[in-house]
């Protein structure tokens, strides 16, 4: 299952790319799951993603919790958490 990942703001500069494509393995379920998987595949991944209390999530354009499903999503994107003004 190839799905479309994003990275915003210091979530991109720690991994020193704006987006990729990636296939998790198949035991891979939920977009928690999933930053876990990511945060294993290098430092810059491990900086970024290694504390999932300091990142959001959307899974196809909607805000989700670290327990949402990654079923047959197209999209992913992790961010730190968006403040107001």
């Amino acid at each position: 299952m190839a799905i479309e990942m994003v990275y915003f703001a210091w979530v991109r500069e720690a991994i020193g790319r704006d987006g990729e494509t990636v296939d998790p393995p198949d035991d891979v379920t939920t977009l928690g799951a999933l930053v876990d998987w990511l945060a294993q595949r290098g430092d810059g991944y491990r900086e970024a993603l290694g504390d999932p209390d300091r990142l959001r999530g959307a899974v196809d354009q909607v805000f989700a919790p670290f327990d949402a499903s990654i079923e047959g999503v197209k999209e992913v994107a992790l961010f730190p958490p968006v403040t107001g003004g």
